[in-house]
């Protein structure tokens, strides 16, 4: 009885269910609107963020160029310094050349004169003109020792100017070729500088891209918010309005339900009635519990376990499916469970390493001892063989390791100019990346240039 009951009331309701279908159908499209209008605004929101990180980068970038190029500045007037100083050495050495020249002519003027004078005095016959006019023969070695010491006097001296004017005419050479490199590096810097500069209008050029891109963004996404609204809006109106006609449905249904129930009962009661041989009225479940026999209201024998009001001892849940108590689990019988489930080297090591790359080209930003390495690479690289984890820059480099002054450096330290690093070889050498022109090369003056610090491996 029970069962019949409920599924005439599913049948009603499921009859009231489609007064509201159509307004169910509308809502489900307005869902699946809203759900791809919010996947279109969380794309525009992932986009927008990856505008904002690609923007924060090329700021990162620019600062670090901008860095670059202070101290690619920086340099060029080190530089500039140090060109100015050696011009003067330049100008030195001229000015003591001039001098030694001089002192050198005069030396030779003088010594033409006493040359003249003696053989004006005898020609090829003076050492006969002086043995003649020797008073004695200590007079005449006296005056024979006299003429070989100017003569070795004025040899001497000439020989002393000469040796000089060499020395000050290769020290000219050596200062105009510094001079000369100085110059090139100068260049190269200066050539860094513009396109660091470009790199940097670039990369703003860049930045301003995506602040247009992120505005552009930023307003369809609010379009597309503004659009989820309006969707929501809606879907909450059709779900009221769905709601309550359910609730009329589901109401007139249960009223329905209860009638049709009421009537089903009655009829159900009227068939359960069960007569014994004598006409009289009986329990049908008594009888069914007793094994009596029964007859219904026409005399027609009726078996009393097919009327009883208790359904065969068959329970069902409220929605009509029959409940098997055999196949049910037990709630509170379920129990939980859970699974379980490069070595270090001498300064002198250093250096015997550093000079095997020695006429190895120059390259900016190189880090290769063979394919090309600037200053800093190469210095890099060098001590990274020892175990050495220097910065990447010259200018990092300066404020590496332990500073020690020019005058206690020993091999395998560093000699730190401005924009620009070597390695000490010992007696006023350096190993270096020098420039483009010269590439890896050895300088026996490693003052060439104003030394900034000395750092030593520590």
């Amino acid at each position: 009885m029970k069962k019949r009951i409920v599924c005439l009331t599913l049948a009603l309701m499921m009859t009231a269910a489609q007064v509201v279908s159509v307004s169910a159908s509308r809502e489900d499209e307005l869902r699946e609107e809203q759900a791809a209008t919010s996947a279109q605004l969380d794309a525009t929101y992932a986009q927008i963020d990856q505008l904002y990180s690609a923007k924060q980068q090329l700021q990162d970038e620019i600062n670090t160029l901008d860095a670059n190029l202070v101290n690619v500045m920086v340099s060029i007037q080190t530089l500039e310094g140090d060109i100015s100083n050696k011009q003067a050495d330049i100008e030195q050495t001229q000015a003591d050349l001039q001098k030694a020249q001089n002192a050198k002519d005069k030396q030779y003027a003088a010594m033409k004169q006493r040359i003249q004078y003696l053989y004006e005095k005898g020609g090829s016959e003076a050492w006969f003109q002086m043995m003649m006019s020797a008073d004695n023969l200590s007079d005449l070695l006296t005056k024979a020792e006299y003429t070989q010491k100017m003569y070795d006097y004025d040899r001497k001296s000439l020989e002393t100017y000469a040796n000089t004017i060499e020395q000050v005419t290769n020290l000219g050479n050596q200062y105009q070729q510094e001079k000369s490199e100085l110059e090139g590096m100068k260049q190269e810097y200066e050539a860094e500088s513009a396109n660091l500069q470009t790199q940097i209008d670039t990369k703003k050029a860049n930045s301003a891209d995506c602040d247009n891109e992120i505005a552009y963004a930023q307003e369809m996404a609010n379009e597309y918010a503004n659009l989820i609204q309006e969707q929501q809006a809606e879907i909450e109106q059709l779900e009221a309005e769905r709601i309550a006609a359910e609730e009329e449905a589901r109401r007139q249904a249960e009223a329905e339900a209860a009638a049709a129930a009421a009537a089903e009962e009655a009829a159900q009661q009227e068939d359960q009635t069960v007569y014994d041989e004598e006409g009289n009225e009986v329990d049908a479940d008594e009888a069914a519990e007793n094994g009596d026999t029964v007859y219904d209201k026409e005399g027609n024998e009726v078996d009393p376990s097919e009327v009883t009001s208790s359904d065969d001892g068959v329970e069902y849940d409220e929605y009509g499916n029959v409940i098997d108590s055999d196949n049910t689990v037990d709630p509170d019988s379920v129990s939980s469970s859970s699974g379980s489930s490069s070595s270090s080297g001498s300064g002198s090591s250093i250096v015997d390493y550093a000079t095997q790359f020695v006429g190895n080209p120059y390259v900016w930003g190189g880090t290769s001892l063979t394919g090309g390495a600037d200053c800093s690479g190469f210095t890099q690289s060098v001590y990274a063989q020892f175990g050495y984890s220097l910065p990447r820059t010259s200018y990092e480099q300066q404020n590496w390791g332990t500073e020690v002054s020019y005058a206690d450096a020993q091999p395998g330290d560093l000699i730190c100019y401005g924009g620009h690093v070597a390695i000490y070889m010992g007696n006023g050498q350096i190993v270096h990346a020098s420039n483009s022109r010269d590439g890896i090369k050895i300088s026996n003056d490693a003052t060439y240039r104003t030394i900034l610090s000395v750092r030593r491996p520590s």
